[in-house]
């Protein structure tokens, strides 16, 4: 009997000086939910760890990427969203590729704070509290293509953004001024989201845009009185919306002859001047509501193209046959599959069916009861 558990205690010996075979620890996100073939691997480890110990486990190299305290890193992913960051954290894993810092307390980015990261494609800082950027702040990102930089306390835009940015979004801050080659040297640069800041016409410089060939810009919520002048010329969608727009002249829009999307609603239209919108002839799309017009654009019978149309909630009181559709059937390419009337002080039973014969069919046109 002394023999036999002799032998059991050895064994027990044997087996703890024994290196352990369990896998190391990885700290887990929020995103591991919808991860199921990788939840069930890592559930295998843990009951694993818990048989054989993890203490004995492999103790990581100094030079290691260590996970930034409170922050969750997966995947190359580096969220540290939601934790009350003053300043940008240390030691993030030179790999990241995504790195969120949304809803913190952040105040300013300094020169080294993302030094290393020349990996990193997408960067989020929204909804800080960041005033101040260091000239050099965005040197080492060579890889960087979204920049996500609303909400926070912006006076300017930010210096030398790297070269290969594809996508920013610094809407909500509080930029008065777009200086001349603000954005030079984005040549891959697509979209330009920069509404809610509190600028006029005249806070963009001659050349602010220079070099930039965008596809989309919003510039929403903010001051304008009116188009303003020498946005990029290769603009497939402008968004102008909810600003204080009186009047569309002659000359707002000939440079815009890229156009699908164009957005005015919820401004202060009373008047487009007729021949403006043959600048705009390929127009798929055009968001009128919300104005104070009086009557239907001239011009878009001889949009081939326009497809939507939003006129509602205007001071529009009568529709005439030939507002929409041209005389000659053939020659409209596409049929309108939008038209919104609602909210206008028009009597809809007074407008001929033959108003709408180039639309795809009648659902396509929305009246609705007008309210004083």
């Amino acid at each position: 009997m002394q023999s036999c558990c002799s032998f059991l205690l050895l064994l027990c010996i044997a087996q703890l000086l024994s290196p352990s075979t369990a896998l190391p620890f990885e700290q887990k996100g929020f995103w591991d939910f919808a991860l199921d073939s990788l939840d069930s691997i890592d559930m295998m480890a843990m009951m694993k760890d818990e048989e054989e110990g993890s203490a004995i486990g492999e103790v990581p190299r100094p030079d290691m990427p260590v996970c930034p305290f409170g922050c969750q890193c997966r995947l190359k992913v580096v969220q540290c969203s939601d934790l009350g960051l003053s300043e940008v954290p240390s030691k993030i894993p030179p790999d990241t590729r995504f790195l969120d810092l949304q809803n913190n307390h952040i105040t300013e980015l300094r020169e080294d704070d993302f030094k290393g990261l020349t990996n990193l494609y997408g960067l989020s800082l929204r909804n800080n509290y960041i005033s101040r950027v260091h000239p050099r702040a965005f040197v080492p990102l060579k890889s960087m293509q979204k920049l996500y930089f609303s909400k926070n306390l912006l006076t300017t835009i930010p210096k030398n953004l790297p070269a290969s940015l594809v996508e920013i979004r610094i809407h909500e801050n509080l930029i008065r001024k777009v200086p001349a080659g603000a954005f030079s040297g984005l040549v891959n640069m697509n979209c330009i989201e920069m509404g809610a800041n509190p600028i006029q016409n005249s806070g963009f410089e001659p050349g602010a845009f220079k070099g930039l060939k965008l596809n989309y810009l919003r510039i929403s919520d903010s001051r304008l009185t009116g188009v303003p002048k020498d946005l990029p010329e290769s603009l497939h969608e402008l968004h102008l919306d909810h600003n204080e727009i009186q009047a569309v002249e002659l000359e707002d829009l000939k440079r815009y002859k890229n156009l699908f999307r164009l957005g005015l609603s919820f401004n202060h239209i009373r008047n487009i001047e007729s021949g403006s919108l043959a600048y705009v002839s390929r127009l798929r799309e055009l968001h009128l509501d919300n104005n104070r017009l009086s009557n239907v654009p001239k011009g878009l019978p001889d949009m081939k193209y326009l497809q939507v149309v939003y006129l509602h909630s205007n001071n529009i009181d009568k529709v005439k046959m030939d507002d929409f559709c041209p005389k000659a059937l053939g020659t409209k390419r596409a049929f309108y599959n939008g038209i919104s009337l609602f909210g206008n002080p028009v009597n809809y039973w007074e407008v001929q069916p033959a108003t709408f014969r180039c639309t795809s069919n009648r659902n396509a046109v929305q009246f609705g009861n007008y309210k004083k």
